[in-house]
């Protein structure tokens, strides 16, 4: 199973925090699962690859959109301050 998700942001500087802090999952993954996320511009793009269960798939990527909503949640309340 294969998936590409693209996060589009405002501007490179965001798109680039993003990045960093859904970034360390690239490297903690288990056997069979390929996570690798790059920024090109103000968009984030992570592929995801997976020799397995449906169920790890799917949790594959709601842990990614979770890692990247609450990275986004968090750039906005210290935009703020």
């Amino acid at each position: 199973m294969e998936a590409t998700v693209t996060l589009e942001y405002d501007d490179a500087k965001t798109a680039a925090a993003i990045t960093d802090a859904v970034s360390p999952d690239n490297f903690k993954t288990p056997s069979g699962l390929t996570v690798k996320t790059q920024r090109n511009g103000n968009k984030v793009t992570t592929d995801i690859k997976l020799e397995g269960k449906l169920a790890t798939f799917i949790a594959t990527i709601d842990d990614l959109l979770e890692s990247a909503s609450t990275a986004e949640k968090t750039l906005h309340i210290v935009r703020r301050k």
